[in-house]
């Protein structure tokens, strides 16, 4: 008989550890994320799940956002400047803060953020729910755990970050201007009018990407890593948080790494 739900990949990062325990874990998270989008499709789509976790996701990662982001876009349009001044071109300040916000710094900032506050308090509620076997309690009722608590908290995942995105590149911009004009005396106008000298439409839809990616690749890790604890009490709990935060930053600079070179091939190609 085939075996049906989460009983198929259920034996994924908490295998021995190993060469073959690794590759059990990379194909287990492949076989859940891929039954996670199938679920996309299915109907009925949970969207009361789905807007309480993205609520949910919001609240918790909106206040470390913008904490991380305004010295952190700050501090690195700082630094470009002081550089693009030593070259003799402070006026290309503008167009660094543009360029600098919109490809890296938004993407990277958001979802580390909704990596670091979002997806470990989704391991953490799964990772409860599977020691207090509810999630076996799911099963024998009927109900795919995939469908019903994986893939909204995937899609919610994936929404806030993107819309967490479009804040953080404001912010990275409007520091980058403060820094620029009334801190190291560049041009307004000459900032203005660099900011889509490197910067356009491609960049912002490649961003966009980037970070709804991003959401989507942190919410699967954390829901994979809750749904895999195979006892261990509030312990294998709290090492199931700390794995999930490794392995979401580990994914995210491998994609961030492919989704910014074929960017790049696809703009200047």
């Amino acid at each position: 008989m085939a075996v049906k739900g989460p009983e198929r990949w259920t034996t994924g990062i908490s295998m021995p550890n190993g060469l073959s325990g690794a590759m059990q874990a990379i194909g287990g998270f492949f076989a859940m994320a891929l039954d996670a989008v199938r679920f996309v499709f299915v109907r009925p789509f949970q969207w009361r799940e789905f807007l309480e976790q993205s609520w949910f996701v919001a609240r918790v990662a909106m206040a470390p956002t913008l904490l991380v982001a305004i010295p952190f876009t700050t501090l690195v349009s700082f630094t470009l400047n002081i550089l693009l001044r030593e070259l003799g071109a402070a006026d290309l300040s503008g167009a660094g803060a543009a360029f600098g916000a919109v490809t890296q710094l938004g993407p990277m900032v958001t979802v580390l953020v909704v990596a670091g506050a979002g997806a470990t308090a989704m391991c953490a509620d799964l990772g409860s729910r599977t020691i207090r076997e509810e999630i076996e309690a799911m099963e024998v009722l009927g109900i795919n755990p995939v469908q019903r608590l994986v893939t909204p908290r995937m899609l919610a995942a994936g929404l806030v970050a993107l819309l967490l995105n479009s804040l953080v590149v404001i912010i990275g911009i409007l520091g980058g201007y403060v820094f620029s004009v009334f801190v190291q005396d560049v041009n307004p106008g000459a900032f203005a009018a660099g900011l889509t000298l490197l910067t356009g439409v491609p960049e912002v839809i490649i961003s966009c990407i980037k970070a709804a990616l991003f959401g989507l690749i942190a919410g699967l890790v954390a829901c994979y890593r809750g749904l895999t604890i195979t006892g261990g009490g509030a312990k294998a709990v709290g090492n199931a948080v700390n794995e999930t935060v490794v392995y979401a930053f580990m994914a995210l600079f491998v994609i961030n790494v492919v989704v910014t070179a074929i960017g790049i091939r696809m703009t200047t190609g």
